[in-house]
């Protein structure tokens, strides 16, 4: 059986990303995707979604590259998660055999690719 390293909680990561729209950006993945605002630095806010932290900096030029995903530890969770995310949706969740997971994907107000996921298979605990 393959081990896995314990996690250093010492230790932690953010994915910053550049928006020319911070109160709408903040409003969107607070109320709407449902994270919380973890730190606050003036220009910069930083969002918490579970062990993912997000922050976005107010810039003029936008960052809208990669694909942002939430994972839920139930489908039922992502079924819901549709259910209010509908009007961004690019349709409605389904399985995905190759990689084991039940997701749908949708756009944030600046066209940044989100996506929501349920593993179809036991993951590592974090």
């Amino acid at each position: 059986m393959k081990k896995t390293k314990k996690v250093d909680r010492d230790m932690g990561g953010i994915v910053f990303l550049r928006t020319g729209q911070p109160g709408l950006i903040r409003d969107f993945y607070v109320n709407r995707v449902g994270c919380t605002i973890w730190l606050e630095q003036g220009g910069c806010l930083i969002l918490q979604h579970g062990n993912m932290l997000l922050g976005f900096c107010h810039r003029e030029e936008v960052d809208t590259e990669g694909v942002y995903t939430f994972f839920y530890t139930t489908k039922d969770a992502v079924d819901q998660k549709y259910d209010q995310m509908k009007d961004i949706a690019d349709g409605p969740p389904r399985d995905n055999p190759q990689y084991r997971i039940y997701h749908f994907y949708g756009s944030d107000p600046e066209g940044r690719v989100i996506e929501f996921q349920y593993f179809n298979h036991p993951i590592p605990s974090f």
